[in-house]
């Protein structure tokens, strides 16, 4: 698979897809793009090819991107009418003669994801799921972490283009797998978070600066992309959202239905939930998941450092 001037289509231009979908236009592939909101400017300028449907993405393109919030929104892209599904009956081979491949970026559920590629198999084309971590920023700088599940051969038609995507690319298993793994390092970033936003609330209900007592973190053990990067937002109160409270609560909704499938108890992904269903319950669904940590501060009384923020009961 060559590296450009590739047919690729995406789907779903949102904070994360519209960045992903200028990368692959900017390394020179032609681009067919459909949205429910307007398409980005930028895309526009740069040739790509807005369709009307997701089916007419699937008929034009020989490898399908989708980057959508939740399952059922996968699941109507693909099987919904006029859905990717539609385009691939119609043809399901890519013009190169190899079957077409349907790559899904959500974040979404394993077990759904499962169902999902083997009716796409049936129509005679290939399924990656394909999640990624990093958020807006990593979106942009093509820094993104890639979690892929699915055959190897596909994984390496892919991966020229998950090269121009990301940085840490990894074929972790079978179909699934990818969102199993982004399900687990969506649990271990809430539960960064929370401890992140723990110890600078308890740091500066104790008196000290919240910045300096994060600078001198910075230097130790404690050390994380969690503390630099949430740390800062929680200190300067910037909440505007790279990656949404309401999208972290899908995520760890799927990581507790899992969990009480297979016998498991997460109590603290299960702590993690409920803090940022206070948020949500405040009306913060929509802000930057660092911002769990206003749910600390609604129960303490207290504010990290001064802000915009409002306390209340």
């Amino acid at each position: 698979m060559s590296k450009s001037g590739m047919k690729i289509g995406f789907i779903g231009l949102g904070i994360m897809g519209a960045p992903m979908a200028l990368n692959l236009l900017k390394a020179g592939h032609v681009m067919f793009v459909q949205t429910r909101s307007k398409v980005p400017l930028d895309l526009v300028e740069g040739g790509a090819t807005l369709c009307t449907s997701a089916e007419e993405v699937a008929k034009r393109a020989d490898v399908i991107f989708t980057m959508l919030p939740d399952t059922p929104n996968v699941q109507e892209v693909l099987f919904g009418e006029r859905g990717v599904s539609a385009g691939l009956k119609a043809t399901a081979k890519a013009s190169t003669g190899q079957p077409k491949l349907v790559i899904d970026m959500s974040s979404i559920s394993p077990m759904a994801t499962k169902a999902m590629a083997e009716r796409i198999q049936a129509l005679g084309a290939e399924f990656l799921d394909a999640p990624v971590s990093g958020g807006e920023v990593g979106a942009k700088a093509a820094s993104l972490t890639i979690m892929v599940g699915g055959l190897p051969d596909s994984f390496e038609r892919a991966k020229p283009l998950f090269e121009t995507l990301g940085k840490n690319i990894t074929h972790v298993g079978g179909i699934g797998d990818g969102q199993t793994t982004k399900v687990a390092n969506q649990i271990i970033v809430a539960l960064n978070i929370e401890a992140v936003a723990e110890a600078l609330l308890f740091a500066s209900k104790a008196g000290a600066d919240p910045a300096k007592v994060r600078q001198a973190l910075m230097g130790g053990f404690a050390a994380s992309r969690i503390l630099e990067v949430h740390g800062e937002r929680m200190v300067k109160r910037s909440f505007n959202p790279g990656f949404r409270i309401e999208l972290h609560q899908k995520d760890l909704g799927l990581a507790l239905q899992g969990a009480r499938e297979m016998g498991l108890s997460l109590p603290h992904t299960a702590s993690a939930a409920q803090l940022m269903q206070v948020c949500a319950a405040h009306g913060l669904a929509g802000q930057d998941h660092s911002a769990l940590c206003r749910s600390l501060e609604i129960m303490a009384g207290h504010e990290i450092a001064p802000g915009d923020v409002t306390i209340s009961a």
